[in-house]
């Protein structure tokens, strides 16, 4: 796994696009922190800019230096999911602007996978997460689903997971203000 990680890392801090098994579907991610690695996503999955993406960090401490303030309620409601969340925070910062909602939102998972936490924590930075098709397609369940584009249009792909038959399914999405009010985007 280690040799994966650091060869994602690479591609990572010189602005690519990595092809990765997250704790949902299979994602295209790049740095979180870079508008032109992030525009290269929009590109490939053929997809408007003014339709955001999620992030994932590795743990709440990450995710504090992105939301200036976390609302009360995200971590027990991250602590009771009984599968992965992404939550929408308000008033997102330290990401790059190309990224984040024009009303300042960011959706952002806490990602458990052994995978996912060291590739995080080693790259010491968030990593977009977008599901691994062009825009208005379905979303891969396995590795095998991947369409031709997607896999030639980013630098690295992880060698994991490659041949791993059960399908996957996106995480829950909800969007949490600071009155801890919550809208349930997918279940």
């Amino acid at each position: 796994m280690l040799k994966e990680v650091d060869a994602a890392i690479k591609v990572l801090q010189k602005g690519g696009l990595i092809l990765y098994p997250t704790d949902t579907i299979w994602g295209i991610g790049c740095d979180a922190t870079n508008q032109k690695a992030i525009k290269q996503i929009y590109h490939l999955k053929q997809r408007e800019d003014s339709k955001t993406m999620l992030v994932l960090v590795n743990s709440i401490e990450m995710l504090k230096e992105y939301i200036r303030e976390i609302p009360s309620m995200a971590p027990e409601l991250i602590s009771l999911s009984e599968k992965p969340l992404t939550i929408i925070y308000p008033d997102a910062i330290n990401l790059a602007q190309n990224l984040i909602n024009h009303d300042g939102a960011i959706g952002i998972r806490i990602c458990d996978t052994p995978f996912c936490q060291k590739l995080i924590s080693l790259f010491g930075k968030p990593i977009v997460s977008t599901s691994a098709n062009i825009a208005g397609q379905s979303y891969p369940k396995t590795f095998a689903d991947i369409e031709e584009p997607i896999l030639k249009g980013v630098q690295y792909i992880v060698n994991m997971d490659h041949t791993k038959k059960n399908p996957s399914s996106p995480s829950s999405i909800i969007k949490l203000n600071l009155q801890n009010e919550i809208k349930i985007i997918r279940e």
